[in-house]
């Protein structure tokens, strides 16, 4: 694809799923609304005489106020699918992002955008996991001091298919990484605590950094932002020597991305010579 072509995907995906948010939103709103006032359907007050102008009066006042302890527990069902939309909503959007953030490709990455090959690796200081009170952050001054290469990826979002994956790659080789003296950090936009949980449930044995804001992602040319959405990191991933500088960056990750952590290992050993 060409820079054209890309943008007009963009533009269509976006307008798409933009309407199936909204679509979702509105539905839930909807159901919040009708759980705030409505009566169950099987339930019909008793009136005893429906035909008089005062037990309409009754019946009318019954639908919108009248809600005794044992009617309102009919409302459970009701109230809980207007939670599932909104979760499901929310949960669309986080999946949303990540997809859109995958449509982009090397061709949208210029040479300006990211750090030039042989110069330092832009500074950071991030939350991390595996971390403790006393030592919650980590920074690339601190990861080129341990004398390693650094595997630094950048990935959309924490649970979603293609993250999973990169990760688990990632994690399957790490003892081919320790062997080349090579360390993992991924660093996604995603909260400390969700990359915690994304840890602990895949049991990756290397740190996951909290980029909110996409402050670091945007200084590698790592950034995409997305209206509507806000900024993620795009999948991307760099290698640092020893010293902290940058001797190669991969840009099309996405497009071989179960077979990515084998290539990250063949360009090491290429590097180390």
């Amino acid at each position: 694809f060409n820079r054209i072509q890309i943008q007009k995907l963009f533009m269509m995906k976006s307008i798409s799923y933009s309407i199936s948010i909204f679509a979702i939103s509105s539905l839930a709103t909807l159901q919040s609304r009708v759980c705030g006032f409505s009566p169950s359907l099987h339930q019909t007050p008793t009136i005893s005489s429906p035909s008089s102008s005062r037990s309409r009066r009754r019946s009318a006042h019954f639908a919108h106020t009248s809600i005794n302890d044992e009617e309102s527990s009919s409302y459970s069902p009701i109230v809980d699918r207007s939670s599932f939309l909104k979760k499901a909503a929310s949960a669309a959007i986080v999946s949303i992002a990540a997809t859109i953030t995958t449509t982009t490709t090397a061709q949208q990455a210029t040479a300006a955008e990211l750090p030039k090959l042989g110069t330092k690796a832009p500074d950071f200081t991030l939350p991390k996991t595996r971390s403790s009170s006393t030592n919650a952050f980590t920074s690339i001054d601190e990861l080129s001091q341990s004398g390693k290469w650094t595997v630094l990826y950048f990935y959309p979002g924490a649970f979603t298919s293609g993250c999973t994956l990169e990760a688990r790659g990632f994690q399957k080789d790490i003892e081919n990484y320790r062997a080349l003296n090579a360390q993992i950090v991924g660093v996604s936009v995603d909260a400390i605590e969700k990359n915690n949980q994304f840890c602990e449930e895949e049991q990756l044995d290397f740190m996951l950094l909290s980029d909110m804001g996409g402050k670091v992602s945007k200084a590698y040319g790592s950034a995409l932002s997305i209206p509507g959405f806000g900024t993620f990191s795009n999948r991307q991933t760099y290698l640092i020597d020893p010293n902290g500088y940058v001797q190669f960056v991969f840009t099309d990750v996405e497009s071989k991305v179960a077979r990515h952590s084998a290539e990250v290992l063949d360009k090491l050993k290429e590097l180390q010579g």
